[in-house]
C-alpha cells in the first residue's frame, strides 16, 4: 500500500465521525460534505509523518473549520426568506450521520444550537454527541480545560432552560399520525387537543415555496391555520413516514414528487414544535 492510499484508508475509517462533527455545526449536508471534502485535501497535502494521532489530527481540523463555516453561514441566513431549520437527514438510510451515537440529532435541538456561538455549539457537540475529553476539546477550541468546561456547562443550561424533556419515540410517532390525520381532515377541536398552549410551528420554505413566513403560535392560532390549509395542502397528497434525525416524519408526495417533510417534537404538554420543511432544495433525499 502506497502512502497516499494508506492516508485515504485512514481518512475512511474516521470520515463518518468528521461528517456527524461538521453536520451537527452546520445544520446542512452540503455544507458538511464540502467541509469534510476540504479536510480530506489538507490530511493529502499534510506531513502525516509528523501527526501521532491522525483521528485527534482530523477531529481538530473539521471543527475548527466548521467554527469559520458558523460565522460566515449566520450572515447568509440574515437574507433566509422565513424562517430556517436544519436540513433534514434520512437516518434510516445515511450511515455516516448514524454511524456512532444519535446524541444531538434531533432537528428542534440542531434549531436550538443556532442560538450558540459557534465556539460553544463546537465544545457542547464534542463532548455530548461524541464524549470528548474536555482537554482535547480545549485543544481544538484553542482554549484551556477549565474554559472548554464553563463553554459546555453554558451551552447546557441555555439549552435545557428552552427545551422540555421529550417523550419516547413511540409517543412521538402516534402524535404525528395524529397530527398528520386530524390536520387532513381540517379538524380544529383535535388539533388544538394535540397542541400543548405555546406549541411553535415552523415553515422552512426560502420563498420557494408557498409558507408561513413567520413562526405561528400558540394551541387556537396555529390550529386555526392548519385547518384552514387543510384543502389545499394535503390535497391528492400520499403519506408515508419516515425517519429524520433520529424521530419519525412524514413525507408527502404529490404526482411522485416530495413537496414536504413535517415532523413533530413534543413534551409530557404534548405537541409544542411543528416542523414543516418545504424547501425543494432541501428535502431532494426523500
Amino acid at each position: 500500500m502506497t502512502g497516499l492510499e494508506h492516508a485515504d484508508a485512514v481518512f475512511a475509517g474516521v470520515r463518518p465521525r468528521l461528517f456527524g462533527i461538521a453536520y451537527r455545526m452546520s445544520g446542512s449536508v452540503a455544507d458538511a460534505e464540502d467541509l469534510v471534502q476540504e479536510v480530506w485535501l489538507r490530511w493529502r497535502a499534510a506531513d502525516r509523518d509528523a501527526v501521532l494521532n491522525p483521528e485527534a489530527y482530523l477531529a481538530k481540523a473539521i471543527t475548527r473549520l466548521a467554527i469559520n463555516e458558523s460565522k460566515t453561514a449566520r450572515a447568509r441566513r440574515e437574507t433566509y426568506v422565513g424562517p430556517w431549520l436544519p436540513e433534514p437527514v434520512d437516518t434510516s438510510a445515511d450511515p455516516q450521520i448514524g454511524a456512532e451515537r444519535s446524541a444531538v440529532l434531533e432537528l428542534a435541538l440542531l434549531a436550538l444550537l443556532e442560538k450558540l456561538t459557534p465556539t460553544e455549539r463546537a465544545a457542547y457537540v464534542l463532548r455530548e454527541a461524541f464524549d470528548y475529553p474536555y482537554e482535547q476539546i480545549a485543544e481544538i477550541v484553542r482554549s484551556t480545560e477549565v474554559a472548554a468546561r464553563q463553554l459546555v456547562s453554558r451551552a447546557r443550561k441555555r439549552l435545557t432552560g428552552e427545551r422540555r424533556a421529550r417523550v419516547e419515540l413511540a409517543q412521538q410517532r402516534r402524535l404525528l399520525a395524529a397530527f398528520v390525520a386530524a390536520a387532513r381532515a381540517g379538524d380544529l377541536a383535535e388539533l388544538e387537543r394535540l397542541f400543548s398552549d405555546d406549541v411553535v410551528s415552523y415553515s422552512d420554505s426560502d420563498g420557494k415555496a408557498r409558507a408561513a413566513r413567520s413562526p405561528v403560535v400558540g394551541a387556537s392560532t396555529l390550529a386555526k391555520v392548519v385547518s384552514a390549509w387543510a384543502p389545499g395542502f394535503w390535497r391528492a397528497a400520499e403519506t408515508s413516514f419516515v425517519e429524520v434525525n433520529g424521530l419519525a416524519a412524514v413525507a408527502l408526495r404529490r404526482d411522485g414528487v416530495t413537496f414536504a417533510v413535517v415532523t413533530v417534537s413534543a413534551s409530557a404538554e404534548g405537541i409544542d414544535q411543528v416542523m414543516w420543511m418545504v424547501n425543494p432544495d432541501k428535502i431532494t433525499a426523500f
